[in-house]
């Protein structure tokens, strides 16, 4: 029996034949015949540096989402409401002022600092105005929009600041994490100024100074004067305690616990904090309130008009997803980012650092453990918390303040979710297949949903633990799944040729379903 190369060189040929490098295996026993079986599932990474293959898979899951929903010429299926999530679909978000809650509204007079908009009943349209030419034949035009943040200070062509001393930290710091609620906002007002219910599909992404900036391919044409008319006049206000000054910072003298309360006090006096509505309700009395924060897009704005079919879509598709499998600062490690680049220079990890220190100690939200260093009751506290170490993702070096989604798509895009998407495109590949006569596994042959005869779930799934005596090794994991893929990549291909084109609007790009392990 001819012996395997090593794990390394496995995870390389895996990556090279496309493939999951690090698969998750699961056990499944079926409670009617006690029969057991090992099943492969590709474990779903959309970071490149975690599992190429599957983040490549999810980008291209991404470009066929973009690409399906951009230039529809008829509305899509309006998605059934959803109690639990806030949609993004009509007019009735929460008032400018606002606080994350919802609870709390504040006066809906906008800011003296900022340009008035008009004001439209928001009709159900979600596609975009036809334009007719001379010649008599018609378009129907989208948008790609790129939007900034303001500037922070000079920076260089590498991205670091000119004079890192007058560079405005703090300000990035908290524009880059709340940016997503700027981005909102965008939307909201875009639609009350153009009388339609905007549909987008938008990626963010870091500029090379680390601040981040949104791309969007908007369906239909909105004029130019207007959209930049908006992004002037598009703000939000952050109504929390003041940012200014943290009123602890040894970390030997931190708020504790107080067990008896259940809430953190002075370690010196033993004085319990203000907690949060107490917090926000000295606020609220306070006429002259100011919000700890106010974020507003930046002067710099990039408008195209795309027209569907043309080259010029295909490159924008490209350009939207080209780095959704990369963490903000993938191309800015020490050691490259794999693609040919060079390391980063000591200025710019000096930058991303100091980036890096300021997102760690600001609050990302109401129950962040960093209000205890502001002499504040985080939102539902509970032992344990302490500044610095909050778990959200937005204090990460990888993420510098946004812990939000990469991926942004408005719920009338295409009418579909991402499972969906990923339906459509397995569905393409059992079409040809069974177009041309080839027996496929049993797609639902072992569904967590079938039930045997007592009502009770047939098919029982448990995780495979590395260390179990009966679990493969890693090489021959994944020189199983590089056989099994080139065999059904073989079969696929050869249905195609025999099968012929088939027509079903679809992409022809899917990965097959998980199979049995060797």
């Amino acid at each position: 029996m001819t012996a395997l190369p090593g794990d390394a060189t496995m995870r390389e040929l895996a990556a090279t034949e496309r493939v999951c490098v690090r698969p998750i295996l699961q056990r499944v026993t079926d409670t009617l015949t006690g029969t057991v079986r090992t099943v492969v599932l590709p474990c779903g990474a959309t970071r490149a540096k975690v599992c190429p293959s599957c983040a490549d898979a999810a980008r291209r899951l991404r470009v066929q989402q973009c690409r399906e929903g951009w230039h529809l010429a008829e509305d899509p299926p309006k998605p059934e409401p959803d109690p639990d999530v806030a949609g993004d679909d009509g007019d009735d978000q929460a008032d400018e002022d606002a606080d994350e809650t919802g609870r709390r509204v504040r006066s809906t007079r906008r800011r003296q600092d900022a340009p008035d908009l008009p004001r439209l009943s928001v009709s159900d349209r979600t596609t975009g105005r036809v334009f007719t030419a001379r010649d008599g034949k018609t378009y129907r035009p989208s948008m790609f929009v790129t939007l900034t943040l303001p500037s922070y200070g000079r920076v260089t062509s590498e991205g670091v600041p000119v004079d890192p001393r007058s560079y405005d930290y703090r300000r990035a710091a908290l524009d880059a994490m709340h940016f997503p609620k700027l981005v909102d906002r965008f939307w909201q007002n875009l639609r009350r100024a153009t009388g339609y219910s905007v549909q987008y599909f938008a990626t963010v992404e870091p500029q090379r100074r680390l601040a981040p900036h949104l791309h969007a391919a908007i369906r239909g044409a909105v004029p130019r004067k207007l959209l930049r008319q908006v992004v002037a006049a598009t703000y939000h206000q952050v109504w929390w305690p003041q940012l200014d000054e943290p009123a602890y910072t040894d970390p030997e003298t931190l708020p504790v616990w107080d067990e008896l309360t259940e809430a953190y006090a002075d370690p010196v006096t033993g004085a319990v904090l203000p907690f949060w509505d107490e917090a926000l309700d000295g606020i609220d009395d306070d006429p002259d309130a100011r919000p700890a924060h106010v974020i507003r897009a930046g002067s710099q704005v990039d408008i195209q008009g795309v027209i569907a079919g043309t080259p010029l879509a295909d490159r924008v598709i490209g350009y939207l997803t080209k780095y959704l499998t990369k963490s903000i600062t993938d191309s800015l490690h020490d050691d490259g980012d794999g693609d040919g680049e060079a390391p980063a220079s000591a200025a710019r990890r000096a930058h991303i650092d100091r980036i890096a220190e300021e997102v760690r100690w600001l609050p990302c939200s109401p129950t962040c453990a960093n209000w205890l260093r502001y002499g504040i009751q985080p939102k539902d506290p509970r032992a344990g918390l302490e500044p610095g170490r909050c778990s959200s993702k937005a204090h990460d070096r990888d993420h510098l303040g946004l812990g939000g989604r990469r991926v942004l798509v408005s719920r009338r895009w295409t009418g579909k979710t991402l499972d969906e998407h990923r339906a459509d495109r397995a569905a393409v590949v059992r079409a040809v297949l069974a177009e041309a006569g080839v027996e496929m596994d049993d797609h639902d042959e072992l569904s967590a949903t079938a039930a045997g005869p007592d009502g009770l779930p047939r098919f029982v799934w448990t995780t495979t633990k590395p260390g179990d005596l009966d679990a493969p090794t890693y090489a021959r994991l994944i020189a199983h799944a590089i056989a099994q893929k080139h065999r059904w990549r073989a079969q696929y291909e050869d249905a195609k040729t025999r099968a012929g084109p088939i027509a079903l609007g679809l992409s022809a790009t899917a990965r097959p379903a998980a199979a049995p392990a060797a």
